[in-house]
């Protein structure tokens, strides 16, 4: 898992320079089999190093590593469970995904490109304490059905991929998604894509 681990560290000082993050806020996590290489709690991102990041197997158990992982761990692994495909999650605190999360309203279609989160909007997670069960199960509800990214009410956001750079471009879409959505709203209610508009443009995308 040293790659993963190296992939980590690179992608978490690219979350704080791209201020999807701050502080020791966000995780970030790789799979690789039925094991995944995960931030460690209360780590901030752009300081970590290859052997900071802890290596859990799917029930949560480190197995390697001699920090704690962190404590959206329950998160990670229950999205991995739904999603077998999946390689990698990306958990941010952005700005402009914290706003519209803090509304609990869905993020409408704002723009045809949420269809490259798998659905026709993106859905807000119902709040639940951080790193707790509860929360695990909110998220991974509100990715059901092949979504690849969704809000996590008054908290933030998280993508997932193939990869870590597939996941961390889903990112930067969410945020971008967001961040419309909201300068669109400070000049009176945005007209929305419809059903038959988002249609077309799956047509276009070979969908």
């Amino acid at each position: 898992m040293e790659a993963a681990r190296a992939a980590l560290c690179d992608y978490g000082r690219r979350a704080v320079e791209e201020r999807l993050v701050v502080g020791s806020s966000g995780n970030l996590s790789v799979r690789d089999g039925d094991l995944v290489a995960v931030t460690p709690a209360g780590g901030r991102l752009e300081r970590l190093v290859p052997a900071d990041c802890p290596v859990v197997d799917l029930a949560g158990h480190v197995v390697d590593g001699g920090r704690a992982p962190s404590s959206e761990t329950p998160m990670h692994l229950a999205l991995y469970d739904a999603a077998p495909e999946a390689g990698a999650v990306v958990h941010t605190h952005s700005v402009f995904g914290a706003v519209v999360a803090s509304t609990r309203a869905v993020l409408p279609a704002i723009h045809y490109n949420v269809l490259l989160l798998g659905g026709h909007d993106v859905r807000v997670a119902e709040y639940a304490t951080y790193g707790t069960p509860q929360l695990a199960r909110n998220v991974r509800a509100a990715l059901a059905g092949g979504r690849q990214g969704a809000l996590l009410a008054n908290h933030g956001g998280v993508t997932l991929g193939r990869d870590l750079d597939e996941a961390f471009e889903r990112t930067h879409i969410l945020e971008w998604l967001c961040e419309v959505y909201v300068r669109a709203c400070g000049m009176g209610p945005p007209k929305l894509l419809d059903a038959d508009e988002l249609a077309d443009v799956e047509r276009r995308m070979g969908r």
